[in-house]
């Protein structure tokens, strides 16, 4: 099983990309973030065509998620628990027929934080507690659980360049990492730290100032793992090339090897 997420900033405008990555990768699941249109504008039928069952949390303009899948979508989860006030899109939850029985993935998009002293930041604080609650309730199901997502975490200071410029942004304060940190205490493991300690490991690179080019990125795109897809997992690689591609997003794909068997 290949299980991928790529925060595509507009599907509709990137739409291509993701159909010539699709066929390049042959990912069995792909989570997409930023999608940036409502439900009925997702173009499921391009998807359908490519051999891809779709769900989709779509909202106007802004944010969105959605779960690409080569297997049937048995059951499909929106939102996190915890806010009914909360109408961002950032967070579809699905169950996946596999050869090997149910594998639940889901797609996030946490919120970005910034500026620290409005208040994004404390909805963000409260958006990564209510998750950790969420996936706390999951892992009693000791199932295969696949977080994937756009994070809007740098884990790390090897997760960034020039880590001192960013000490005092949202997806670098310690209070962030630190509500990381509770995240991966609950039993998840992080798929790229579990592969390799390597640094310049990046996801994102920024639009401006010629980041791209000076190679000034980011590691904020994730997969977290239950323990039971931990043990079936055999290797993550990040698709940097796609950064070059025309019209890209400022993400790139995040990907990880499952076995069908565990260890």
């Amino acid at each position: 099983m290949r299980i991928a997420t790529w925060n595509i900033n507009s599907v509709r405008l990137r739409q291509e990309n993701v159909l010539r990555w699709l066929k390049e990768a042959e990912p069995d699941v792909l989570c997409l973030q930023e999608i940036k249109c409502q439900n009925e504008q997702f173009p499921r039928e391009a998807f359908e065509d490519a051999g891809y069952n779709s769900a989709v949390h779509g909202q106007k303009s802004w944010n969105g998620v959605a779960i690409l899948s080569r297997h049937p979508i048995d059951e499909r989860h929106v939102n996190l628990p915890g806010d009914s006030a909360d109408e961002q899109s950032r967070y579809i939850e699905a169950e996946i027929s596999t050869e090997d029985g149910i594998m639940r993935v889901a797609s996030i998009y946490l919120p970005n934080g910034n500026p620290v002293d409005t208040a994004k930041y404390p909805y963000k604080l409260a958006w990564m507690e209510r998750l950790r609650q969420h996936v706390a309730a999951r892992l009693l199901l000791e199932e295969p659980l696949i977080l994937a997502g756009d994070y809007n975490v740098i884990p790390a200071a090897e997760d960034v360049h020039n880590p001192a410029a960013w000490v005092e942004d949202a997806l670098f304060k310690i209070e962030t990492r630190q509500a990381f940190d509770a995240l991966l205490n609950l039993g998840l493991t992080e798929a790229l730290r579990a592969t390799t300690d390597e640094s310049g490991l990046y996801t994102f690179w920024d639009y401006q100032a010629g980041a791209w080019q000076r190679n000034a990125g980011l590691r904020i795109d994730h997969l977290l793992l239950s323990p039971q897809a931990a043990d079936r997992l055999r290797g993550v690689r990040i698709d940097k090339y796609v950064r070059a591609w025309d019209k890209p997003s400022d993400h790139v794909p995040v990907i990880g090897d499952f076995a069908i068997e565990p260890r």
